[in-house]
C-alpha cells in the first residue's frame, strides 16, 4: 500500500518538500525565459524607425579601460583610431592600469596615431582604484564628448561603428545604447562556441524583448554608447559591486532614462578561450548581479514602477539563483529516487520530470531561437546548443559558489578575464596566468555523484531522471577536468556540426 509524504520519515518529507520548493523556484525562472521569447516574437513584428543622421553630429569619446593587455592592446587602439568619424569631433582615451608592458605598447601605439592627427590621450593609474569603474570615472574627468562610447580590450569595432551607433540617440531622454557583441573565435572550440550561443540569446532576444515592453536592460560593460548626461545624472561610475555596468544601468533608468538595443550592429571580441578564463569571469558576473541586487532592488521596489517592470527587475538581477537551484535539485533526487514506493505513481513521475522540463527545456528552446535569431544554420544548432547546455551544466558550482559570495558584505577582487589576441580562427597564446579555483575539486566530486545517481536511477527503474542527472556528470566533469589540470587546451567534448582545432595554451 503507498504511504503519503506525510507518513515518510522525516528526512525524506523535507528532502522532497526542498526538493519541490526548488522545482517551484525554477518554474518561475523558466516561466520567465518563456515569457521573453513570447516578447521578442512580439517586438520582431514591429517595424524599426530607421536611423537619421543628425544635422549636427555630437562630440564622441572612446574611453578603452585596459588592465594588462599587452596580447591585445595595439589591436584595440588601432580599431579605435580607424572609427569613421569626424576627426574634430572624436576624442579616444586609452585608460590604462596596466603594471607590465602594457603601457608602452599603448603608448607606441598612441604616439603613432597621433602623428595620424588623431586625438588620442593615454592615461595611466597607479593605484587601480575602484578598478574598471575608477578608470572610467578618471577618464570622465578630462573627456570631451557628449556621448561616451567604451570598448573593453579584446574588442575589434568596425571603422562604421560609431556612424551607426550616434544616430540611435535621436531623443533626448535616450541616455546608453547597446550593441551587440560578435565573436571573432566562435568556432575554434566547443567551449567558445557554447559562450556564443549564450550571448547571443542574451543580445538578440532578451534585450529586444525587455526593451520593447519598456523593461529594465542594462548595459554590458562594453560595445555600448551612453550620453554623458546620463551618466551624471545617474551618479556616475561607482566600485561597490563587481559588475559597474549593471549597477549604474539599473540607477540611470531609475531616474526616467531610456536605454536602446542595436542588435543590427554588431562589435566583434574575443571569448574566454580555456576554462579558468571562463569561470573567472562568471564568477565576477554572478557575484556582482546578486551585489547589485542588494544595492538597487530596495529603491527600486519603493518606486512608482509599475509592478511588471518590478518583477521582471527582481527576476533579471536574481537570475544566477538558477545555479544554486539547479544544482540542490540534483542532490535532492537521491532522495526522490530512493523512495518510490511511498509515492503516489503520478507524483513520482512528476518529480522525476520536474528539473527537466523546469530547468532544461524552456533553456533548450531559448538558445535555439537565439541561434535562429543569429541566422544560424539549422543543422548546427542542435550541437552548438548541446554544448552550451553542457558548459552552463558545468558552471553551476562556479556560480552557486559566487552567488553565495555576493550575498555577503566583502565586495571581493575584480577578476580580470586574459586575452590571447588571437584573429577569427587562429590560435592564440594566454600570456597571463589565470587564478585557480577550489571548486574545481568539488567539481569532479559532484561529477562523479551524480554519474553513480544516473547509474542508481537506471537500476531503480526512474530512468526519467537520467538526462538532468547525466548532464550535470558531464558538464561538472568537463569544467572541473580542466580546471584541474590548468591548461586551457580545449578539446571538443561533443563532436555534433562543430568543428574544433587542437589548442595548446598556458594558463
Amino acid at each position: 500500500m503507498l504511504h503519503s509524504p506525510a507518513a515518510l520519515p522525516w528526512p525524506w518529507t523535507a528532502a522532497v518538500l526542498l526538493f519541490a520548493a526548488t522545482q517551484i523556484l525554477l518554474l518561475l525562472y523558466s516561466t520567465h525565459r518563456l515569457l521573453t521569447l513570447r516578447r521578442w516574437v512580439r517586438a520582431r513584428r514591429r517595424p524599426r524607425t530607421p536611423d537619421i543622421e543628425p544635422g549636427e553630429w555630437p562630440t564622441v569619446t572612446v574611453q578603452l579601460p585596459v588592465f594588462n593587455e599587452r596580447a591585445v592592446v595595439e589591436r584595440l587602439i588601432d580599431s579605435a583610431a580607424r572609427l569613421d568619424y569626424p576627426p574634430h569631433l572624436l576624442q579616444i582615451q586609452i585608460l590604462d592600469d596596466s603594471t607590465d608592458e602594457t603601457f608602452l605598447r599603448a603608448g607606441n601605439r598612441a604616439e603613432h596615431w597621433r602623428r595620424q592627427g588623431v586625438e588620442i590621450e593615454l592615461r595611466h593609474r597607479q593605484d587601480r582604484a575602484g578598478f574598471k569603474a575608477g578608470a572610467l570615472a578618471a577618464g570622465l574627468e578630462s573627456a570631451s564628448g557628449e556621448i561616451i562610447v567604451v570598448f573593453d580590450a579584446d574588442f575589434v569595432p568596425a571603422p562604421d561603428f560609431l556612424r551607426r551607433i550616434v544616430p540611435r540617440f535621436s531623443e533626448p531622454r535616450i541616455g546608453m545604447v547597446q550593441a551587440r557583441w560578435g565573436h571573432l573565435n566562435r568556432e575554434r572550440s566547443v567551449l567558445t562556441a557554447a559562450q556564443a550561443v549564450m550571448l547571443d540569446a542574451h543580445f538578440l532576444l532578451e534585450h529586444e524583448a525587455r526593451a520593447s515592453e519598456g523593461l529594465f536592460f542594462n548595459f554590458n560593460g562594453t560595445a555600448g554608447a551612453w550620453r554623458r548626461a546620463c551618466i551624471e545624472d545617474a551618479g556616475g561610475w561607482t566600485h561597490d559591486t563587481l559588475t559597474e555596468d549593471l549597477d549604474l544601468s539599473y540607477r540611470a533608468q531609475l531616474r526616467g532614462w531610456k536605454f536602446v538595443p542595436a542588435t543590427d550592429v554588431e562589435a566583434r571580441a574575443e571569448l574566454p578561450a580555456d576554462v579558468l578564463a571562463l569561470k573567472s569571469q562568471q564568477r565576477r558576473w554572478a557575484k556582482g548581479s546578486i551585489q547589485t541586487a542588494r544595492k538597487v532592488l530596495p529603491a527600486l521596489l519603493r518606486s512608482a514602477l509599475p509592478a511588471r517592470v518590478k518583477l521582471e527587475a527582481v527576476i533579471h538581477l536574481t537570475a544566477n539563483a538558477t545555479y544554486p537551484l539547479l544544482l540542490l535539485s540534483g542532490v535532492l533526487l537521491l532522495a526522490v529516487i530512493t523512495i518510490p514506493s511511498s509515492l503516489p505513481s503520478g507524483l513520482a513521475v512528476a518529480l522525476d520530470v520536474s528539473a527537466i522540463l523546469c530547468g532544461v527545456l524552456p533553456v533548450t528552446a531559448f538558445l535555439c531561437a537565439g541561434q535562429l535569431a543569429a541566422g544560424r544554420r539549422a543543422w548546427r544548432i542542435p550541437g552548438a546548443v548541446l554544448s552550451a547546455l553542457v558548459v552552463g551544466a558545468g558552471l553551476t558550482v562556479n556560480n552557486t559558489l559566487a552567488v553565495a559570495g555576493g550575498l555577503r558584505k566583502p565586495l571581493g577582487d575584480w577578476e580580470r578575464t586574459p586575452k590571447t589576441g588571437e584573429a577569427a580562427g587562429a590560435i592564440g597564446r594566454c600570456v597571463y596566468a589565470t587564478r585557480r579555483h577550489p571548486g574545481a575539486v568539488l567539481e569532479i566530486l559532484l561529477a562523479a555523484f551524480f554519474a553513480g545517481l544516473a547509474s542508481f536511477a537506471w537500476h531503480e527503474g526512474r530512468g526519467r531522471s537520467i538526462p538532468f542527472l547525466l548532464l550535470l556528470a558531464i558538464g561538472l566533469g568537463y569544467v572541473g577536468a580542466r580546471s584541474l589540470r590548468g591548461a586551457p587546451g580545449i578539446r571538443p567534448i561533443l563532436r555534433v556540426a562543430i568543428p574544433a582545432r587542437r589548442v595548446e595554451e598556458s594558463a
